[in-house]
C-alpha cells in the first residue's frame, strides 16, 4: 500500500457510504477535515473516531471514518 494515502470513509450525510482516497498531512496524521466539491457547493466532513489498520505493524491507518458537518454553497 502507498504510505502517503489512505481511504476516507464517509459515514453519513449526502455522501454516506462513499469512500475517497486522500493524502496524509505532512507530519503523517490523517486530515482533520475534508472539503469535497459538489455542484455549486462543497461538503465539509470531519474526522471521526473510527480507524482501520492493515495489520502489518505500521503506525498509519489504512482507512479513517469521517462524519458530515455541513454543505457550503458557492
Amino acid at each position: 500500500m502507498d504510505t502517503t494515502t489512505y481511504t476516507a470513509k464517509l459515514t453519513d450525510g449526502p455522501l454516506e457510504g462513499r469512500t475517497i482516497t486522500t493524502e496524509f498531512l505532512e507530519g503523517g496524521d490523517p486530515r482533520p477535515r475534508l472539503e469535497i466539491p459538489g455542484a455549486g457547493k462543497h461538503y465539509l466532513y470531519v474526522r471521526g473516531s473510527g480507524l482501520e489498520f492493515d495489520g502489518d505493524g505500521t503506525q498509519r491507518p489504512t482507512a479513517v471514518e469521517y462524519r458530515y458537518l455541513e454543505a457550503v454553497f458557492a
